[in-house]
């Protein structure tokens, strides 16, 4: 072997690097490699940007549950939901895996049931038993205040996502999505297109965002001086089945609406087939809005008015409040506002001759 391949073989990454690959690269003890990857803030700059340079260099991964089991300290943490839109899901799912992966911890995805009676207890168990370092809880289990104060009492530091107008101040830290404001936005949009009778198809009344957009429905039709009729209010669930139900009862009306809200992106695409199965033409005969701006909404046709939820964002900062408040910091609750979004199924209502 000539001395040009030797040299290429000394230097070129293992296969699968170890800590001690990572600390011999950047010319430093384990222990300082240890500190790096665990974000301790008693390494000077120039020897972290060494490491992290080594860490890039050998593409090492940290074994985050051999870690765990090995120090007192947890490096993963839980994602807790129970939500009928997988959109929403894998949007949650990628933005919280995503601080993980940048701040070297696991993620533990754990659907449940929000109505079992013993959540809590549930939820301390997997946190026990999986050695969690904490928990982000997705609506609807976020909004329940006694299994917040259970989780509080089982010492489970947790950070919530919730829908709420402003920051409630609660003691408990979270992100919150102004619902109210965009739904108050999305209607606003239909009544100034000339739209009277507009109705509204609610999500599920477990999930406070369902009446929170609801509010911001209510507020923007007092507010243009139009009354509030309750037989264009339908009860439903986040899904395309109780959109597509919702709108056929409204379109069956004596009176039926020129506009239907749906309150996601699930029910609003019901509501477009319902349109379709009835021979109406969207948005001429009948304008449609959703509410989140999911792949439901931009591969419909027509595409759909709705509110862009950065729902991946949102997910990321909670995880980046966990991990902060695990590692003794504090970066404050913060708020979303959904945008509203204008595309090809809103349009001013046609003539009634």
């Amino acid at each position: 072997m000539n001395r040009s391949e030797s040299e290429r073989k000394r230097n070129r990454p293992p296969e699968t690097a170890t800590i001690r690959d990572v600390a011999r690269q950047a010319r430093v003890s384990l222990k300082t490699v240890s500190r790096v990857i665990n974000g301790e803030a008693s390494v000077r700059e120039e020897t972290r940007a060494r490491v992290l340079q080594a860490i890039d260099t050998l593409d090492y991964r940290p074994d985050l549950s051999a870690r765990s089991l090995r120090s007192a300290r947890a490096y993963a943490v839980g994602l807790v939901y129970d939500n009928p839109n997988p959109y929403y899901i894998i949007a949650v799912q990628q933005g919280a895996l995503s601080v993980c992966r940048e701040m070297g911890f696991g993620l533990q995805i754990h659907p449940c049931d929000s109505k079992a009676p013993r959540l809590a207890e549930e939820l301390h168990d997997l946190v026990r038993r999986s050695r969690l370092a904490g928990l982000v809880l997705a609506p609807p289990m976020s909004e329940h205040v006694a299994l917040l104060r259970k989780l509080t009492a089982y010492d489970i530091p947790l950070v919530r996502i919730i829908s709420a107008a402003e920051d409630p101040r609660d003691g408990f830290p979270c992100v919150f999505v102004d619902d109210r404001d965009a739904a108050y936005a999305i209607t606003e949009h239909l009544i100034q297109l000339g739209h009277v009778r507009i109705g509204f198809l609610w999500g599920g009344k477990q999930h406070r965002s369902s009446p929170e957009r609801y509010k911001g429905y209510e507020q923007a039709l007092h507010d243009y001086g139009i009354k509030l009729a309750k037989e264009l209010v339908v009860e439903g669930d986040y899904s395309f089945d109780d959109g597509f139900r919702g709108a056929r009862r409204l379109l069956a009306l004596p009176d039926p609406p020129t506009a239907i809200f749906g309150s996601n992106d699930e029910i609003a695409a019901g509501v477009l087939a319902a349109a379709r199965a009835g021979g109406l033409h969207v948005p001429y005969d009948l304008s449609v809005a959703g509410f989140e701006d999911s792949p439901f909404s931009r591969h419909s046709w027509p595409s759909l008015t709705t509110a862009r939820q950065l729902t991946e964002q949102i997910a990321q900062h909670a995880t980046r409040l966990l991990i902060a408040r695990l590692r003794g910091g504090d970066i404050g609750n913060e708020g979303f506002s959904p945008e509203l979004v204008v595309r090809g199924s809103t349009a001013p209502p046609r003539p009634r001759h």
